[in-house]
């Protein structure tokens, strides 16, 4: 098997399993715990986790974590005051709705994405404006200045 085609089995197989771990939190009632347990690890991580990646942006967290997942197909529009992020298809969003999981935008992903921005720019304003589990495309507004 090619290398290229190896880490695209990879990368299916992790958003597999990133799914399956929300569909058993979710039937056991502790997503919710979990995911704020883990909120707080990424924003206390974030800067060191930012350095080991080779960001020092907040515009790369939306390059650098697509390029290693392949999971969103994350664009970015820069504006007066930062940019915003938008996604129209995830990997991981996807596999989870098949199984009838419950959401895992926040625990796999935005969570350690404001973690990271937060990382490097610690005054940000990250806000999550929608989500592809209930909308059309998952958008992120990044306030840096």
């Amino acid at each position: 098997m090619e290398t290229e085609r190896k880490i695209k089995t990879l990368q299916m197989f992790y958003s597999a399993a990133l799914a399956d771990a929300v569909f058993r939190m979710g039937n056991e009632g502790i997503l919710q715990k979990v995911t704020d347990q883990k909120k707080s690890e990424q924003m206390l991580s974030g800067k060191a986790r930012a350095q080991q990646l080779g960001i020092a942006k907040a515009e790369q967290v939306f390059e650098v974590l697509p390029e290693i997942f392949e999971c969103a197909d994350w664009k970015i529009t820069p504006d007066a005051n930062g940019f915003a992020a938008e996604a129209r298809s995830c990997m991981l969003c996807g596999m989870a709705k098949k199984m009838g999981a419950q959401s895992p935008c926040n625990l796999y992903c935005l969570d350690a994405m404001e973690g990271l921005v937060k990382g490097v720019e610690p005054d940000a304003h990250y806000q999550v404006e929608s989500t592809l589990w209930n909308a059309e495309q998952c958008r992120v507004s990044v306030k840096t200045h």
